[in-house]
């Protein structure tokens, strides 16, 4: 073989590579015409539009407000706050860019240097990186799938160069901050700042930017709530990228990565628990918008006060646990086998807990150890605690030896534990008592507070509106108040003493009405009568003025009248009321007469800010609004105001308020405790009761179990209201220091009964009793024990002096 000269073959050699390279060339530049000109034949006409895009409406979630803009409630798939572009801030938009897209305002949407990169990383067979930049992020979250194939890239391509072409980076980079998922049900950096960290995204530190920087990549294995190691790991990236791109010094580099991280894990819970106020506005905004109602970017307003809120919500919360624990322990909720192995036993463990619904404060956990004088257990997120002292109070017969097997604490046994104020622990339980409270404003009915169960979460049953329960003597007030319309005074006397109706008086079976604490007084004035809610008094006195005009007389106040008897123990309360409805008629004696509409929603905004709707509260009280005289709403008031002073509702005392009133109920066997009242110009309605009707206990009542959490409440919310007095209406004159309709001071009303010269079996009959359909006077029975007198009119004479009367 002949040989060649070696300067020849070298010339020969770099020949060859030179046409190898311009064939190659050729060859890329063929392919590349190709592809361009397949992209602008075939992917390029079928682009969608970017209307999507250009006029950009986010789903923005239907969110429910206090009166004092305290969020309260969020309601759409999509929890999402829209941030402007020019608002969001310099360090989260460097934090995005250092880990998403380092040359994002410098390339027209592919960065070619990144796709080599990519495509060299994917030269090994599966696909790792797709080398995607913001805006092609943007332009597969708005038009495509997130599956990675060749054909979407292409389409991917050609809709992010459409993009830039059409809208500036600024705007393309506020599409993707708003609207990229970021997980926990979260989308855009505003959104997930509140999830994970419970602020607004312009409060997050340098770190806690990093954080949700990292999240785009992957939303669930990047989730510092769920997986905090791999957010941290994802974390240290972004920061590093910062550094390197000068967008932090090292000072703050090292600052960011040393941060600990408080992670939020409340999610979408609020501050303010006022989930039934929004649940009630969410059906009446979805009423109107249907499933518009959810991605508009609705705002509802409500008559809530978000301190009013917290401390109707705390006082239920607090008063039911007391009566809870009253009543003793009830056992564990479950038992679980404990396996031997620490991590069989932790999953076991950690299964068990996730199957117990939520409560707040009260945590589930299950007993590792149990002895009389410590219990050991551990909660959900895998810490150990130890019980002792005061926290095993509740639980202490579980721990007898004598304790039988539903009730014994022992290891495996899933209970619920509380940490007091001082961060000791004790063993709790969720309790089965149900309870309501509600209180509105007596002029314009607007509601300052609802809470409508012990805990929505357990129980989505509104009793404050969905409720009907018997009133027990909170009734009375109405009875008394239709009373003085037929001549009676806070002065006349009625005979306390035992009472037996025959079944023709009753229409059913003989009855004999009893006092709730078995004694009778005799003869007693009608303000003593009320002030200690005597049951046979106040059966008198209806049987007085007659059934069915009291029964009408209800109607003035709101109530449903086919909901209560038209029998006597409508007197004690024997028909349904609701709490709300409860609370709206109390107004009437707070307000001086008038009836009131309670209301929640003060105004509708669309997402642009627009008001949608308003409430127009009255700011004074209408002549056509007045629905009971003057006179008998003030002197009610006053028979109301002592109930609380010497009454059953006297505790309410300590609240150290002259114009405080109201009254205690407690229905038939103690199924239903009440407690209706105001002061300051707010009427307030707290309930407690068992939803299967059975009885609160022999010992409770509504001074027990309402009152309680209504002082609790009156605490916080009446500060700063001062206290309210009603001038004396015309047409009220004062004897023996009580207040009298002037017709029934005068000579016709001056009937004594003379009971040496009534035959027996004589009726005694108040004056002005008959019914309001004009038949004869309903009888009273003879008196049941010489002297005493079953009504007596009081003696008439006294001019109307100006001051009020001393009991005001």
């Amino acid at each position: 073989m002949t040989s060649i000269h070696p300067s020849l073959a070298k010339w020969l050699t770099r020949r060859n590579l030179i046409r190898a390279a311009i064939g190659a060339g050729v060859a890329v530049l063929a392919a590349g015409g190709l592809l361009l000109g397949y992209l602008l034949l075939y992917v390029a006409p079928n682009l969608p539009a970017l209307d999507t895009i250009t006029d950009y409406r986010p789903k923005i979630p239907l969110r429910i407000y206090t009166a004092d803009n305290a969020l309260i409630g969020e309601f759409g798939e999509e929890h999402r706050d829209f941030i402007a572009i020019k608002d969001m801030p310099e360090m989260m938009k460097k934090s995005v860019l250092a880990i998403e897209d380092k040359r994002f305002y410098e390339h027209n949407g592919i960065d070619w240097v990144r796709a080599m990169g990519a495509a060299r990383a994917n030269l090994g067979g599966a696909m790792r990186q797709g080398g995607s930049t913001i805006t092609m992020q943007v332009a597969r979250n708005f038009f495509l799938t997130r599956e990675k194939f060749y054909g979407r890239k292409m389409n991917e391509v050609m809709l992010a160069m459409k993009i830039e072409a059409a809208l500036s980076k600024d705007q393309i980079l506020e599409l993707y901050m708003n609207q990229i998922y970021l997980g926990q049900r979260s989308y855009g950096f505003g959104s997930a700042a509140q999830v994970y960290f419970g602020k607004p995204l312009k409060d997050l530190s340098v770190a806690e930017m990093a954080m949700l920087a990292g999240l785009p990549q992957n939303p669930a294995r990047h989730n510092p709530a769920v997986n905090p190691k791999r957010a941290k790991q994802r974390q240290r990236v972004v920061l590093k990228s910062m550094r390197d791109l000068n967008y932090i010094t090292e000072d703050q580099y090292q600052k960011a990565l040393h941060e600990t991280l408080h992670i939020s894990h409340k999610g979408q819970e609020f501050d303010t628990h006022a989930e039934y106020v929004a649940e009630l506005a969410r059906q009446a905004v979805y009423a109107q918008f249907k499933e518009d109602s959810y991605t508009k970017g609705i705002s509802v307003y409500t008559t809530i006060l978000k301190a009013d809120q917290n401390a109707a919500y705390e006082s239920v919360r607090r008063n039911v646990l007391n009566y809870d624990q009253r009543h003793g322990y009830r056992g564990p909720e479950a038992f679980i086998e404990l396996p031997a192995g620490e991590e069989e036993r932790d999953d076991a463990i950690e299964e068990a807990l996730q199957r117990r619904p939520s409560s707040d404060r009260l945590i589930p956990a299950v007993v590792l150890e149990a002895g009389a004088k410590a219990v050991k257990v551990q909660n959900p997120g895998g810490e150990e605690i130890t019980i002792s002292g005061d926290g095993l109070r509740l639980a202490a017969n579980a721990l007898s030896d004598k304790a039988k097997d539903n009730l014994r604490l022992r290891p495996g046994a899933v209970i619920r534990i509380m940490q007091g104020d001082k961060g000791g622990w004790s063993i709790s339980q969720v309790p089965q008592v149900a309870a309501a409270f509600v209180s509105i404003d007596s002029l314009t009915g607007g509601y300052h507070a609802m809470v409508g169960g012990f805990d929505y979460n357990l129980q989505k049953f509104n009793h404050v509106t969905q409720a009907w329960r018997q009133p027990g003597s909170s009734i009375k007030p109405f009875v008394y108040s239709a009373s003085l319309e037929k001549g009676f005074s806070p002065l006349t006397l009625i005979n306390d003493v035992p009472l037996d109706l025959t079944g023709a008086e009753t229409g059913n079976e003989a009855w004999s009405p009893k006092n709730d604490d078995g004694k009778f007084d005799g003869p007693i004035t009608m303000r003593t009568a009320l002030s200690e809610s005597k049951n046979v008094v106040s059966v008198r006195i209806l049987r007085s003025i007659g059934v069915a005009y009291a029964h009408n007389f209800l109607g003035k106040f709101g109530f449903d009248l086919a909901k209560h008897p038209k029998n006597l123990t409508m007197a004690l309360g024997t028909g349904s009321v609701t709490p709300a409805q409860m609370a709206a008629a109390y107004s009437v004696f707070a307000n001086g007469g008038y009836t009131v509409e309670p209301y929640l929603i003060a105004k509708i905004v669309d997402g642009d800010g627009k008001i949608i709707s308003e409430a127009k509260p009255r700011t004074t009280l209408p002549d056509d609004a007045r629905v009971l005289d003057p006179r008998n709403a003030y002197v009610t008031d006053s028979l109301l105001r002592q109930v609380t002073r010497t009454g059953t509702g006297a505790t309410a005392a300590r609240l150290g308020r002259s114009d405080i009133a109201g009254k205690t109920g407690t229905s038939s066997d103690a199924v239903d405790g009440w407690f209706a009242g105001y002061g300051g110009g707010l009427v307030a309605v707290s309930w407690m009761g068992y939803d299967d009707s059975k009885s609160l206990g022999g010992k409770e009542f509504g001074s027990s179990v309402a009152l309680p959490i209504w002082i609790d409440y009156m605490k916080v919310a009446l500060p700063g209201r001062p206290p309210r007095d009603t001038p004396v209406p015309v047409g009220l004159t004062q004897v023996d220091g009580e207040w009298l309709y002037d017709e029934f001071t005068g000579d016709a009303a001056r009937h004594t009964l003379d009971i040496d010269q009534t035959p027996p079996g004589a009726e005694n009959v108040a004056p002005g009793s008959a019914g309001a359909d004009g038949a004869a006077p309903v009888p009273v029975p003879a008196p049941a024990t010489p002297g005493a007198e079953n009504i007596v009119p009081v003696p008439t004479g006294g001019q109307r002096p100006s001051p009020p009367p001393p009991s005001r």
